[in-house]
């Protein structure tokens, strides 16, 4: 019979919400509050696991934590990765197979700037000017600002037999919805909060945004790729191939002569488009990214390129002093991914615990714009962000580390001849070589560190390329020593 229990519930809403359901039976009411008790056991032993934690994570040293800051593409996600390499390399290792999907990606983005460029190309016949490199593919620039940018262009005629490669090379589109319907499943990222047309393509969608693909950190894309790698494989013998990993296959061969064409390499001089010098560039290597067994490499890994959004925290446990009989140490990094609003002042609050800022500052970027604001250069971009981070009073204890990063695609660029005072004005008339440049940006750097520190503190300085695994291990290893050397001298002098 139902059951005729009666709760009192004025004044309180949440009471109302408790009520048991209308003419419940006496079964039904015993299995609910076993299903309560069962929820009230699992609730109490989630909050004794998170009291456990909280006793030992007091009774253990203190983590020693690190941010990493700077603009998009300044490399921060590389100098994660690593760390990871460093500290956990079998576990990053083990993830090899999950990023094949992101370097197919990065191919096909690069093989379609150059697709986009010979339209331009068809549609302009104008002569050449000096411009800021591009910082992003064609098809992925404001509406406004492309045709203006194609129409200064001059380039050399393509003949019928470049229409025919560029025709052969069309299924790359599906290849990249295809790619991104993997990397961006719906609901997985941020693409679903813009406004875009309802029916439009993934790639649509990913263009509309930020002209970039992108992901949040707290999205497993890792481990969902990892799954249908593993699926995939356990199909039959060989396992069968994946749509874009087929179909980059078959089209290798024609991407490969696109990108050694001779006429084609003198049209993106005209258009002053440098691919080798943008993040995730494979195209030296398409035989083997594009093999139908390739698994990603170290090194590809570092060098493949996917935005992240939001916030990340990673953590790692190392030895003091790096030598087997050292206390272990949690070591933790956090990731600001994002946007340019998402590196700005707003987060300094609650990050005023850091033992140390990272701050990645790339040199290379200095004849290009924003990706977010095409009228702001690069370089000069980082230094005000350098500047807000080095006044903040929140901020006035921590210890700060600069990365010059990307010096070798910087190197490469003073050497093609590229004018560094062309672009930053402040420098003059001075020579254009990589030593007088790079030790004027030092300079800047280290006044303004000097110049607007609450408090004075040690200025520290490297020229990085974090693409570079070994050189850049032996600066991280030396980050991470000196920030748990300086962590535990801090803590003896409270006492």
């Amino acid at each position: 019979m139902p059951s005729k229990t009666k709760i009192d519930t004025t004044g309180d809403p949440l009471a109302y919400l408790m009520l048991p359901p209308p003419n419940e039976t006496e079964e039904q009411r015993q299995a609910r509050l076993a299903a309560e008790a069962e929820a009230k056991r699992i609730s109490d032993a989630i909050d004794e696991e998170l009291q456990r934690q909280a006793k030992a994570e007091k009774r253990s040293p203190k983590p020693v934590k690190i941010l990493l800051l700077g603009q998009s593409e300044s490399g921060k996600s590389t100098t994660l990765k690593n760390f990871q390499l460093m500290n956990t390399p079998r576990a990053f290792r083990a993830e090899r197979a999950s990023w094949r999907a992101v370097v197919q990606l990065n191919v096909v983005r690069s093989i379609r700037v150059i697709l986009d460029a010979m339209s331009d190309a068809q549609a302009h016949q104008l002569p050449q000017t000096s411009s800021p490199i591009r910082t992003h593919a064609p098809e992925l620039s404001h509406s406004h600002s492309t045709s203006s940018i194609a129409s200064r262009y001059r380039h050399p005629p393509l003949t019928a037999e470049h229409q025919v490669l560029k025709l052969r090379l069309a299924p790359l589109v599906q290849v990249e919805e295809a790619l991104i319907r993997k990397l961006t499943p719906i609901g997985s990222s941020e693409l679903e909060a813009t406004q875009l047309r309802a029916n439009g393509s993934h790639a649509d969608r990913a263009r509309a945004l930020d002209k970039e693909v992108a992901v949040h950190s707290q999205f497993a894309w890792k481990d969902m790729l990892q799954r249908m790698v593993g699926r995939i494989s356990s199909e039959g013998e060989e396992g069968e191939l994946d749509e874009p990993t087929r179909i980059l296959h078959a089209c290798a061969a024609d991407m490969f002569t696109l990108w050694h064409d001779p006429t084609i390499k003198a049209m993106l001089r005209a258009q002053a488009i440098r691919l080798e010098d943008l993040p995730g560039f494979f195209l030296h290597s398409l035989e083997r990214v594009t093999h139908p067994k390739y698994v990603p490499t170290d090194d590809d890994i570092l060098r493949a390129r996917l935005k992240t959004l939001g916030v990340s925290e990673h953590k790692f446990t190392i030895k003091e002093g790096g030598y087997s009989g050292g206390m272990n140490r949690d070591l933790r990094i956090y990731d600001v991914g994002g946007h340019r609003s998402l590196v700005r002042a707003a987060w300094a609050p609650f990050f005023d615990d850091m033992n140390a800022i990272l701050f990645l500052a790339p040199l290379s970027g200095f004849d290009q714009v924003l990706a977010e604001d095409e009228t702001v250069n690069r370089l000069e971009d980082s230094v005000l962000l350098w500047k807000s981070i080095c006044s903040n009073p929140l901020l006035g204890k921590t210890n700060l580390i600069l990365f010059l990063n990307k010096i070798d695609i910087f190197r490469a660029k003073l050497d093609a001849g590229i004018r560094f005072g062309q672009y930053i004005i402040s420098y003059g008339n001075r020579p254009n070589d990589y030593d007088s440049t790079s030790a004027y940006m030092r300079r800047k750097f280290g006044q303004i560190h000097k110049e607007y520190s609450p408090q004075a503190r040690k200025f520290y300085c490297h020229f990085t390329a974090v693409t570079n695994t070994k050189s850049t291990s032996e600066v991280l290893v030396n980050i991470q020593e000196m920030i748990i050397v300086t962590n535990l001298r801090n803590l003896n002098l409270a006492d």
